[in-house]
């Protein structure tokens, strides 16, 4: 795993990381810590139908590849529960070990004890408690889900939905909240019973004999200030793993935007050990997406780094070219792009730092805090671009050809200074 200083202890603002037990999901040779001291795990899912085998293998392995260190499939039905052992071939086939967590609701304990390859196949069981029936049939159903994650040592994530709540609980809580002499609001009465579900069904996970270092917890909802309550409410008063995310964080811009306003607060307090960030995605769009917003969250508050990143300026009247604009995107596409394989060729390579600006009033300085800059000409300005490396002016580039001779300047720097030497490649 990708592992960087860990997470918010050093931040300016922020309370030391709240001890944690230390939950691992494992593939093969593959180990993916969750909690403890380990980083902040950035986790995703596939959105094809599990019974396409091929199809999903192929998800998987580009999610995998952006940055997603472990991955979720729906397992919903029969065919489905059939399909993950071919899915799991595939992907060892093709040289991907991520962890696959099985995403169950309802049947989940039919699905894991009629089809024990579904099981095995598998690294991880996300449980839905408020979709596991009522009463005793609910707590058989359970109990069932954790004897098989026992008889295979798998961990689990107790997720609870604001929209499939425990109903039990909810009216238990809501009727002692009726007869208090200071009644809640029905939204804190409701974030109450988010909690306890989770922490009663983990205590039930204990009971029935599963390792409380194999228990991640969740309580996802769909509004910024609720996860944000609830998250705290539920740090205070466990010490599991918990898993971030808004459960239906929306499209495009408002689900970044909501996404990100929620876990930078929960992150910058400490709360928090793997995160999804679920985005719908538009028509057509890249389902990867959801991987480089959860990375560029963490990257952007120095929890972690998984990519170089690239300052740019947002332009202005001075800068009437687009120019800079499409050398920008040019430059950060080619950089992600190519992290599946500088990542093993050069260790460190994703904390490098490069700037791409478009004129003259910030781009030097820019440029020389960068470790390799380019300040391009604005409008009116002189035709030549000055390039900075550590710090110091190195070249003047002119001509048609900078953005090709910036990226050969980027490529020669990168191989100087984050090859691996022999005492790093073992």
């Amino acid at each position: 795993m990708n592992a960087l200083p860990s997470a918010a202890a050093g931040l300016p603002g922020t309370e030391p990381r709240r001890p944690t037990r230390e939950v691992t999901v494992a593939w093969q040779d593959t180990l993916v810590r969750i909690g403890g001291k380990a980083p902040i795990v950035v986790q995703s899912m596939t959105n094809t139908d599990t019974v396409d085998a091929i199809g999903t293998a192929i998800q998987v392995k580009e999610l995998a590849q952006a940055g997603s260190e472990i991955v979720r499939i729906t397992v919903n039905t029969l065919e489905a529960a059939r399909a993950v052992p071919a899915i799991r071939e595939q992907l060892d086939r093709m040289g991907v070990s991520v962890p696959l967590v099985g995403d169950f609701h309802y049947n989940g304990h039919k699905l894991l004890t009629q089809v024990p390859e579904c099981a095995q196949a598998l690294s991880k069981y996300r449980i839905n408690p408020g979709n596991l029936g009522a009463g005793h049939k609910r707590d058989d159903h359970f109990a069932q889900m954790i004897e098989v994650a026992c008889r295979y040592e798998r961990p689990i994530r107790i997720g609870v939905n604001w929209g499939s709540l425990d109903q039990a609980l909810m009216a238990r809580l809501m009727d002692a909240n009726q007869q208090s002499p200071h009644p809640q609001p029905a939204s804190q009465v409701m974030r109450e019973a988010l909690v306890q579900s989770a922490l009663e069904s983990a205590q039930q996970a204990e009971r029935l004999g599963l390792p409380g270092d194999a228990i991640v917890l969740s309580c996802k909802v769909s509004q910024v200030q609720d996860l944000i309550s609830v998250y705290q409410d539920l740090a205070s008063r466990c010490n599991y793993p918990l898993h971030l995310g808004l459960t239906e964080a929306g499209m495009g811009s408002k689900g970044i935007v909501a996404s990100t306003a929620a876990l930078a607060v929960l992150l910058q307090q400490g709360i928090g050990d793997t995160i999804r960030i679920s985005l719908t995605p538009e028509p057509g769009g890249d389902r990867t997406r959801e991987v480089v917003v959860a990375q560029e969250i963490l990257q952007t508050m120095g929890l972690r780094a998984f990519t170089p990143m690239v300052v740019a300026c947002p332009g202005c009247g001075r800068t009437s070219s687009t120019f800079f604009q499409e050398l920008a995107d040019d430059i950060q596409t080619y950089l992600r792009q190519q992290m599946p394989v500088w990542r093993d060729q050069y260790p460190g390579v994703e904390t490098l730092s490069v700037a791409v600006m478009g004129c003259v009033v910030n781009g030097p300085g820019e440029s020389r805090h960068a470790d390799i800059g380019i300040s391009l000409p604005g409008t009116g300005e002189q035709p030549v671009a000055p390039v900075y490396v550590e710090g110091e002016r190195v070249v003047t580039l002119k001509g048609e050809h900078i953005a090709r001779d910036f990226q050969q300047m980027l490529d020669d720097y990168v191989r100087r200074r984050f090859a691996a030497t022999p005492s790093t490649t073992h």
